[in-house]
């Protein structure tokens, strides 16, 4: 990827949290630390059933005293009303960022035009938005907050232009990074089969949050058994959900997918059988491959 492009990402949506006790709610709610965002640095969290099952995952940057969560868009009003539930008393306003649209940008010296330092998170403000290196993995670019209106002359200012639709799914799958819960199954997955910890969305330090006490003890017991990883695919595009198949074993599933390129949960044992002998697996006809990424601990 030679040239510098964008893309909007119309299937995304924001969620504000305003008022003077906002980072303590937060911090109580969220598997990240709330006190790395400033106007400087953005994280990547996710809200968590009590049983430490994944419900939303989002971006959160801070504006004018405001976090602004990048969340899905389809999904918004149900994040909403989940942080609602857990208002009670504090001094929190929750609204839904109407004014603003998501971007993401990428291709070859894309972070070095905007000024960025390549480290995830790393963020600036510019022209009533923010920008930042994308905080789960520096390679897939950059995301970019910014008024609507007037955002794709900022693009352009910069020296970006429109990708083709799609192009930013096809680098996210090619990385092995998920995409809200076209990946990840509400109420079911957790974070580590979901690559929360290398990918910089959870934070072993922090004081206690909702689902922390699974998320613990999964790590320190060592209990992930299955893992969501980038495939490459020969044949039909699989479905969202279809098994895949080792001989007459199921050793995994099909989550979202592009072309010859997807994600899929799979068994951490049968994964190594199959990085030692090069075998396929299969969904129906489909001939499944799976990768480990560069930055994947499995």
């Amino acid at each position: 990827m030679t040239e510098r492009h964008y893309e909007q990402l119309d299937s995304r949506g924001v969620v504000t949290v305003a008022g003077e006790d906002r980072k303590e709610f937060l911090q109580g709610l969220i598997s990240n630390d709330i006190e790395r965002v400033s106007a400087e640095h953005v994280i990547w969290a996710a809200l968590l059933t009590p049983q430490g099952k994944y419900l939303h995952d989002f971006f959160i940057a801070e504006m004018g005293g405001v976090f602004h969560l990048d969340c899905e868009g389809d999904r918004l009003i149900d994040l909403g009303q989940r942080l609602h539930r857990y208002k009670l008393r504090a001094q929190v306003d929750l609204g839904i960022g109407e004014d603003y649209a998501i971007f993401s940008l990428f291709g070859d010296g894309a972070l070095n035009a905007l000024g960025l330092a390549e480290f995830p998170g790393t963020a600036r403000a510019i022209e009533g938005g923010i920008i930042y290196v994308d905080p789960r993995l520096p390679q897939v670019g950059a995301r970019a907050l910014l008024p609507a209106g007037k955002a794709k002359g900022t693009m352009e200012r910069l020296g970006f232009t429109p990708a083709r639709r799609g192009t930013y799914d096809d680098l996210r799958l090619m990385l092995g990074l998920s995409d809200g819960s076209r990946d990840l199954l509400v109420e079911k997955s957790t974070l580590l089969e979901s690559n929360f910890d290398e990918l910089h969305g959870v934070d072993w330090e922090k004081g206690c949050y909702m689902g922390q006490e699974l998320t613990a003890r999964t790590k320190y017991r060592a209990l992930v058994r299955k893992r969501l990883m980038p495939v490459r695919i020969e044949g039909p595009e699989p479905e969202i959900g279809t098994p895949l198949m080792a001989g007459e074993k199921e050793v995994g599933e099909m989550r979202s997918a592009a072309g010859p390129r997807g994600l899929a949960l799979i068994r951490l044992e049968r994964f190594a059988e199959l990085a030692d002998d090069g075998a396929a697996l299969l969904a129906g006809k489909t001939r499944i491959f799976p990768e480990k990424p560069d930055w994947a601990d499995y």
